[in-house]
C-alpha cells in the first residue's frame, strides 16, 4: 500500500486542455486550481505479485483465488504468477464534482471531472510502474493487462482482484457488486513469468470508442 503526494500528479497533468479553446482552458485552470486549493486529490495504490497455485491454464489460480484470463496465458515462456494492482484518486473530487453540477456550474464540474480521470490514469500509471519493478527485482518480466470488464476478463474476477491487491488498504471496495467505490479507481491485472514475449494485443483492441479515444491517441 502506498500513499502518492499529489503535487507531481498535478504538475503532470498541467497544460493544454485536450481540443480546446481558451475558455475551456480557462475552467481547466481553474479546476486544477481548485483540486490544489481544497486538496481534492487523494492518489493512492496497493498490489501483489501473487504466484500461481497452480500451473497456468485457461483458469488461472493465484492466492486462492480463481480467474479465467485465457487472453493472459503467453504463446511461450512461463507464466508463474499473476500481477493484481488498484489505484484510486480518492472520493472527495468525485464528491466535489457533484457539488458543482448540483450548484449547476456544469463548465467547471465538467472540467473537474476531466482533471479527475486524467489524474487516475496518471496514478494507475505508476501503478505498473510500480509493478514491474517489484517483479524485476523478483527475477520476473510482465506482458499483457486486463481489468476486470473487458473483453478476456469477466466483472465477477473484480472482487478476488480487490482481494489478492489488498484494496481495502487504501479504502477502495464494490458497490453493487462489480463497481469500485470510489468511483475514480481502478483495478488491473497483468501476467508475470519468465521469458514472456510482449503481448500482441491490448484491452483496448475491441473497444467501440477506441477510433475517438483521446487517451488511446495520446499514448500511441
Amino acid at each position: 500500500m502506498a500513499n502518492l503526494p499529489a503535487g507531481p500528479l498535478l504538475r503532470e497533468i498541467a497544460g493544454p486542455a485536450p481540443a480546446g479553446s481558451a475558455l475551456r482552458q480557462r475552467f481547466r485552470d481553474e479546476a486544477l486550481a481548485l483540486v490544489e486549493r481544497e486538496k481534492l486529490a487523494e492518489p493512492a495504490m496497493s498490489f501483489a505479485i501473487a504466484d500461481l497455485d497452480l500451473p497456468a491454464a485457461e483458469t488461472l489460480r493465484a492466492g486462492g483465488e480463481s480467474f479465467f484470463a485465457p487472453k493472459l496465458l503467453p504463446s511461450s515462456g512461463q507464466l508463474t504468477a499473476l500481477g493484481c494492482g488498484v489505484a484510486t484518486i480518492g472520493p472527495r473530487l468525485e464528491e466535489r464534482v457533484g457539488l458543482l453540477f448540483r450548484e449547476r456550474s456544469m463548465s467547471l464540474a465538467l472540467a473537474l471531472d476531466d482533471v479527475a480521470n486524467d489524474l487516475l490514469l496518471a496514478v494507475s500509471r505508476r501503478l505498473q510502474d510500480r509493478m514491474l519493478l517489484i517483479a524485476r527485482t523478483r527475477g520476473l518480466m510482465m506482458a499483457g493487462e486486463l481489468r476486470p470488464g473487458d473483453p478476456g476478463l469477466s466483472l465477477n474476477a473484480q472482487a478476488g482482484l480487490l482481494r489478492l491487491a489488498d484494496a481495502s488498504s487504501i479504502g477502495v471496495g464494490l458497490f453493487g457488486g462489480h463497481m469500485l467505490n470510489p468511483v475514480k479507481s481502478v483495478s488491473m491485472m497483468l501476467g508475470a513469468g519468465f521469458e514472456l514475449p510482449p503481448a500482441r494485443w491490448s484491452r483496448c483492441d475491441e473497444c467501440a470508442s477506441r477510433a475517438t479515444c483521446r487517451i488511446v491517441a495520446r499514448e500511441s
